[in-house]
């Protein structure tokens, strides 16, 4: 009877004990998963680098180079026309350009400050005046700003083939 009796507290204690690590389990995991909105190809957030890993990236690049790559980071204004564009934070007041392969996809027009995951290709490129212009005209700016845009500028580009927001 006592062998009986200590044979059920042992196997009640490992029960216990295995149910409590497997509710642990599905807790960590509940936090992890992130839920996101797809635009273009279907891409996942694993391996991606941070905005901050994108920035020296950027600052080894030359005119021409170009880097297979995804990051992280935070989008500072899209396109308020079409979505066809936004400007994604790298951190230390710099950002890159993103644009969509072959006007494949655009991001909603309210997507500023939202968390986003892009894939594709960076690139450091001269823009010029007219189309620093152009981007100025499609996220509202006004006329006397616009005009105010006379100088090419280098920027750190990126060409996106799938994006993934953070809902």
């Amino acid at each position: 009877m006592k062998r009986l009796l200590m044979v059920a507290l042992v196997g009640s204690i490992v029960f216990t004990s295995c149910k409590t690590e497997k509710k642990e389990t599905e807790t960590n995991t509940e936090v992890a998963k992130v839920e996101y909105a797809s635009f273009g190809k279907a891409i996942s957030s694993t391996e991606s680098i941070s905005a901050d890993e994108m920035r020296a990236k950027f600052e080894n690049l030359k005119v021409g180079d170009t880097l297979n790559i995804k990051f992280a980071s935070t989008i500072n204004e899209v396109c308020k026309k079409k979505g066809c564009w936004m400007k994604l934070d790298l951190g230390e007041d710099k950002e890159s350009m993103v644009r969509f392969k072959d006007y494949g996809f655009f991001m909603p027009l309210n997507s500023d400050s939202k968390e986003v995951v892009v894939n594709g290709k960076a690139y450091v490129t001269e823009i010029s005046v007219d189309e620093l212009q152009h981007y100025a005209k499609d996220a509202g700016k006004s006329a006397e700003e616009i005009a105010q845009i006379t100088q090419p500028e280098y920027t750190y580009a990126f060409e996106a083939d799938g994006v993934l927001m953070k809902k």
